[in-house]
């Protein structure tokens, strides 16, 4: 069975250079949660995802790609195709793809903000929140390779 199908948990990944936002689909994809973000860079966001592979049968990771409106690419596609390889490399089962990303920061700020999510608990949230969302349209467009 390819990785990330079946009966494997999707991994939502919001890579920042100071924090890291995840959030996790069900292996059914009917649900898409928000988990705890993590700060530091690089380092922690891979140990991070290593210990949520302990803890999750997780077959695919959907890193979230920082294209710009115009679908041009910029400084931070480089920093994340630098983790994109990072993770390859540490993580060789598992399935990576690029999500693209415009807009889920603004999207998850605005369901934060209707859910009533103020100030420091908006600003905790939204990087996973962002991740959630990211998750979400990858499994809404069939989850393309």
């Amino acid at each position: 069975m390819p990785p990330g199908k079946g009966k494997r948990v999707a991994l939502g990944v919001d890579h920042g250079t100071r924090r890291t936002g995840f959030a996790a689909a069900d292996a059914a994809r009917i649900l898409v949660t928000p988990l705890d973000p993590v700060q530091g860079g690089d380092a922690e966001a891979l140990e991070a995802i290593a210990l949520l592979c302990e803890e999750r049968d997780v077959g695919v990771l959907v890193v979230g790609y920082p294209l710009h409106m115009d679908g041009a690419t910029g400084a931070r596609v480089e920093e994340v195709d630098r983790f994109i390889a990072l993770a390859q490399a540490r993580f060789p089962h598992l399935q990576v793809v690029r999500q693209d990303e415009r807009l889920t920061t603004r999207e998850a700020e605005e369901r934060l903000r209707d859910a009533g999510y103020h100030g420091a608990q908006r600003k905790a949230r939204k990087d996973s929140w962002s991740a959630m969302i990211l998750l979400e349209d990858w499994i809404g467009a069939g989850e393309p390779a």
